[in-house]
């Protein structure tokens, strides 16, 4: 399953960052945020709006185009 098939709240564990596009995989794994790693999605905006994830002690947002691109498993 992907990133956008999660609910908000759900912690799930990131298996998968090969379909990401080149530069939003190289500034996610400087934050830290690679295969292995516990996220939660804390908030999703409408209308295809970004996506708020918390992991490793901190929160962003990445597009939902991008959060379709990654692979994750239930924690």
């Amino acid at each position: 399953m992907n990133l956008t098939q999660i609910s908000v709240g759900n912690k799930v564990r990131i298996t998968d960052l090969a379909a990401v596009n080149r530069l939003v995989r190289r500034r996610l794994i400087d934050l830290g945020i690679m295969e292995g790693t516990l996220v939660q999605i804390k908030k999703t905006l409408p209308f295809g709006g970004p996506y708020t994830i918390e992991a490793c002690g901190q929160r962003i947002a990445i597009r939902k185009k991008e959060a379709a691109h990654i692979r994750v498993e239930a924690a």
